[in-house]
C-alpha cells in the first residue's frame, strides 16, 4: 500500500501546480494557432511544446546539473536547459538565424529605390516610444520595469523575432519567454493589425498611387552593398555587428554566385534545425513563475502598442517625404518598414490591389522591409551599447 501511495505522489499529475496547468494549456494554444490558424508555425509550434515540457513537474527538462564539493558532476542538467544555455544565453540561435534570413533577402529593391530606407528608419520609431512607455508604467506603479527591461520589450516594436530574442538574452533573460511569444505573435497577426491601421492613415487617392517601375540593379551593387554596411555599422555601432554581420554574411553568400551549396544549406537545412532548437529554448523560459505575472500582461500590450506605432510612422513619414519630392510614394509601402519579412510588404501588396486593381506594391514594400531589418538590428545595437 505504501509503494502504492509513494507511487501517486511522484506522479507528474499529483505534483502539477496551478501555475503549471495554466501554462501548459498556453503552450497548447501556441500549438492550436500554429497547427488551426497558421500563426508562425515555425516558432509557435516548438514554442508551444517547450512551453509543455519545461511545465511537466518532476521530468527535470529544465533542471541545472548539480556538482558535488569537488566539482564533478552528480546529476546531469535536463535537455532545454543545456538548449538555452548553448543557443540563446550565448547568443548563437538567432544569429545563425540572422545569417539565414540575410541568404533569403534581396537589397534589390532597396538599392534600385535607396528613398525607401527612410521608411525602415521612421518605422523604428515604435521601439523607442515603447520604451518610454514601459517606463512610463514603471513610474506610475503599476509595472516594474528597469530601463534594461523597458528597452528589450521595445525591440517587439521592430516586429523581428530573432532580434527581439537576441536583445532580451543581454538585457532581460526573465521576461524573453514573454517578449518572444509578443514578438512572435504580432509576427503572425501583420495581416489583421495592419490594415486598419494603413487605412485609416491614407485616404483612397493615396492608396491608388501608382509607382514607376524599379530600375535593374546589377550583382556588383548587390555584393557591395552589404560589405559597405557592415563596414560602416561596426566602425560607428560596433554593438550592432553582430546581428548585421551574420546577415550580411549569409546576403553575401546568396548574392556572390560562387558559393550556391552554402548558400542553400544557410537557407534551409541550417536555419531550420537552428529554428528548432530555437523555438524549444524559448519555450523553455515559459515556466508558471516566470510568465504568470502583471509584467507579462504589460509586455503583451506594449508590444501591440509598439507594432502599432512603428507601422503608423512609416507610413507618415511615406506622406511626409511626397510633401517635398517629385516622385510620389505610396503611403501603403511605409507600414512594411516594420521588419516582418515578407508579410509586412504582402500585406501592403494586398491593401493597394484593393484600392486599385492595377497597383502592385509588393517589390516597391520589399524596399522599406528590408531597411527595417537593417534598423531593427541597428536599434538592437543602440540599445545593447548603452545597456548592455
Amino acid at each position: 500500500m505504501d509503494s502504492v501511495i509513494q507511487l501517486l505522489q511522484d506522479s507528474g499529475a499529483y505534483q502539477l501546480a496551478g501555475g503549471q496547468f495554466v501554462m501548459i494549456l498556453i503552450g497548447l494554444l501556441l500549438i492550436y494557432l500554429a497547427i488551426s490558424k497558421g500563426f508562425e508555425p515555425l516558432l509557435l509550434l516548438p514554442i508551444g511544446m517547450g512551453a509543455i515540457l519545461v511545465n511537466i513537474p518532476g521530468a527535470g527538462f529544465l533542471a541545472e546539473p548539480i556538482y558535488d564539493s569537488a566539482g564533478h558532476m552528480d546529476s546531469p542538467g535536463g535537455l532545454l536547459y543545456y538548449i538555452y544555455e548553448a543557443g540563446i544565453a550565448t547568443g548563437i540561435f538567432p544569429l545563425i538565424i540572422f545569417m539565414g534570413v540575410g541568404a533569403m533577402t534581396d537589397f534589390g529593391p532597396l538599392l534600385a529605390n535607396p528613398r525607401t530606407l527612410f521608411l525602415g528608419a521612421a518605422a523604428q520609431f515604435g521601439i523607442f516610444t515603447t520604451v518610454l512607455g514601459a517606463l512610463a508604467l514603471t513610474s506610475t506603479g503599476l509595472m516594474d520595469f528597469s530601463l534594461a527591461d523597458a528597452a528589450a520589450i521595445g525591440i517587439i516594436g521592430g516586429a523581428d523575432g530573432p532580434t527581439a530574442i537576441f536583445v532580451a538574452s543581454r538585457l532581460a533573460p526573465d521576461l524573453l519567454g514573454a517578449i518572444a511569444v509578443a514578438a512572435y505573435s504580432y509576427m503572425a497577426l501583420v495581416p489583421m493589425i495592419q490594415p486598419p491601421i494603413m487605412k485609416a492613415l491614407t485616404t483612397q487617392k493615396e492608396r491608388e498611387i501608382l509607382m514607376q517601375q524599379l530600375r535593374p540593379v546589377s550583382q556588383r551593387e548587390k555584393i557591395i552593398f552589404p560589405l559597405s554596411l557592415l563596414v560602416l555599422v561596426a566602425l560607428f555601432l560596433p554593438t550592432a555587428a553582430p546581428l548585421l554581420g551574420m546577415f550580411c554574411f549569409g546576403n553575401l553568400m546568396k548574392e556572390s554566385g560562387v558559393v550556391e551549396r552554402l548558400s542553400d544549406t544557410a537557407q534551409n537545412a541550417l536555419i531550420n534545425i537552428t529554428t528548432i532548437f530555437l523555438g524549444l529554448g524559448v519555450g523553455s523560459k515559459l515556466n508558471s513563475e516566470d510568465f504568470l505575472n502583471v509584467e507579462t500582461l504589460g509586455i503583451l500590450l506594449l508590444g501591440i502598442v509598439a507594432f502599432a506605432i512603428g507601422t503608423a510612422t512609416g507610413i507618415l513619414m511615406a506622406k511626409l517625404m511626397n510633401k517635398f519630392g517629385n516622385i510620389p510614394i505610396n503611403p501603403l509601402i511605409g507600414a512594411a518598414g516594420v521588419s516582418a519579412v515578407p508579410m509586412a510588404a504582402r500585406v501592403a501588396n494586398k491593401v493597394g490591389l484593393e484600392a486599385n486593381p492595377q497597383n502592385f506594391l509588393l517589390m516597391h514594400a520589399m524596399g522599406p522591409n528590408v531597411a527595417g531589418v537593417i534598423g531593427s538590428a541597428v536599434a538592437a545595437g543602440v540599445m545593447i551599447s548603452y545597456l548592455g
